[in-house]
């Protein structure tokens, strides 16, 4: 779908706020996986049967594994990461757009500017 010059910048701005809203939305699950995460490494740490760090990081793992939240925050993360790159993509597709048909809008001038500079060489 072309769009005229004017109607450019609006999608592009549109672009950018979809953008800018799926990173929000992308810090806020991160902040929920590391909240999981810390209370995973709060429960491990202070298991008074767990001997070292690789008994602790076995626990943290297996605890993170059974947590439904975790795993649908996870799913959630992967989800918006993929949609940002394509909402990126996307933003980026608008402005290469407009920048081809600001050039070819020049081109256009160009060509008119010459063509009426011609016929006046050749006195019409």
């Amino acid at each position: 779908m072309l769009m005229k010059l004017n109607q450019y910048p609006a999608a592009i701005s549109q672009a950018a706020q979809s953008v800018n809203e799926l990173e929000s939305q992308i810090a806020a699950v991160q902040l929920l996986i590391n909240r999981i995460e810390g209370n995973a490494d709060n429960v491990a740490a202070f298991e008074s049967d767990l001997k070292n760090d690789n008994q602790r990081r076995a626990r943290r793992f297996e605890m993170l594994q059974v947590n439904l939240e975790y795993q649908q925050a996870i799913n959630t993360l992967m989800r918006l990461t993929a949609d940002r790159a394509n909402a990126g993509a996307r933003l980026e597709y608008l402005r290469n757009q407009f920048s081809v048909a600001k050039l070819e809008t020049r081109l256009a001038i160009a060509r008119q500017l010459t063509g009426s500079e011609s016929l006046e060489l050749v006195g019409v």
